[in-house]
């Protein structure tokens, strides 16, 4: 008899983490367990508050009716939580687990072998200068040669100069740069921002507008110096055809895909076939999930051979993170056979 529970668990910051729309000290994860005779599948339903479009007053009744609801399977689950992108997730992630010999196993390849690794960028949280100018350091000496720095938090033009510092040490073909805006700038000032960022060779900038702004966000894609990437657009647009009208309004020149927030790997993988279509590029980031997500996400996007770094390196942002065998040395994110899961969250 197939059964399924779920619980919550709060993941603590090791240091505050600001972004343009505020500090984050602490992060809400729920987790699925399905049970089906010895059988166990774990999945991570990673929403974040004030963010992910299923970040309603029902989300845990929505949890409960989905584990009383456990037997119509994943893909019916599917299409009844279609309002529900993180539980989706979560469902997608436990299934695989629970059909797999390994239940932290969920797509087998060179990469769970612990024989090959994924690129990540290093990200420079916000904060003042101090504090990025250090992350940036440690960064560099960590071995990652891709750095993405969220901006917006201090003035753009102090921020400039980190990145100029960057660029003045390390040249394009050394260390690749990112930025994110998560949505921070007016659209007059980010033309401006554009103009600026072009001097330094950024690879591109991320949400550099707020959402909803169809019209502007294609002006800006159409005449940028700096490639654009859509993040927190995809949000909440949940059926293919918005999809295709969103892609083939605005024309960016990449799309950003996070499973818990854009309806798990199934939501995830119709963004990328539709990004194929347009020539449009794509990479696979996590969502501050604990490392019970990331290693499910991880995998996923191991199988489909991105290009450039992925941004799946938050896994030791945690002070109370699960324990597991992903780690993170020299700029990829791999898998260390010699360490083992505790999984112990009841």
């Amino acid at each position: 008899m197939i059964k399924a529970t779920y619980s919550k668990h709060i993941l603590n910051f090791k240091n505050p983490s600001g972004t343009s729309r505020g500090i984050l000290h602490t992060k809400e994860t729920w987790y699925i367990k399905i049970e089906d005779h010895n059988n166990i599948g774990i999945g991570e339903c990673g929403i974040l508050r004030g963010l992910s479009y299923d970040d309603r007053p029902d989300y845990e009744e929505m949890l409960k009716w989905t584990c009383a609801n456990i037997s119509k399977g994943p893909e019916i689950l599917w299409e009844d939580l279609i309002e529900y992108p993180s539980i989706q997730a979560g469902i997608e992630m436990a299934y695989l687990s629970l059909k797999s010999k390994d239940p932290y196993t969920l797509f087998p390849s060179a990469f769970t072998e612990g024989k090959k690794n994924i690129s990540i960028n290093g990200l420079v949280w916000m904060g003042d200068e101090i504090f990025m100018r250090d992350q940036i350091q440690q960064k560099i000496e960590q071995g990652f040669d891709c750095i993405k720095m969220k901006v917006g938090a201090i003035d753009f033009n102090q921020e400039f100069t980190l990145l100029s510092a960057i660029r003045k040490e390390f040249d394009k073909d050394k260390i690749t740069l990112r930025v994110d805006a998560n949505g921070g700038f007016a659209f007059a000032k980010a033309q401006h921002i554009l103009q600026q960022l072009s001097t330094l060779d950024i690879h591109s900038i991320e949400q550099p507008i707020a959402v909803q702004q169809w019209d502007e966000m294609r002006a800006l894609c159409e005449n940028t110096p700096v490639p654009i990437a859509l993040d927190e657009e995809l949000i909440g647009v949940i059926d293919v055809e918005k999809k295709q009208k969103l892609l083939t309004t605005i024309r960016p020149q990449y799309i950003i895909l996070k499973p818990s927030f854009i309806g798990g790997f199934q939501g995830s993988e119709q963004w990328i076939d539709l990004a194929k279509t347009y020539d449009i590029g794509w990479w696979v980031t996590s969502a501050l999930e604990s490392n019970v997500g990331l290693n499910a996400i991880a995998q996923w996007a191991y199988t489909l051979y991105p290009e450039g770094p992925q941004g799946l390196g938050t896994g030791s942002l945690f002070t109370n993170n699960i324990a597991s065998p992903l780690e993170v040395e020299n700029g990829v994110l791999q898998i260390n056979p010699q360490k083992k899961w505790n999984f112990n969250i009841t």
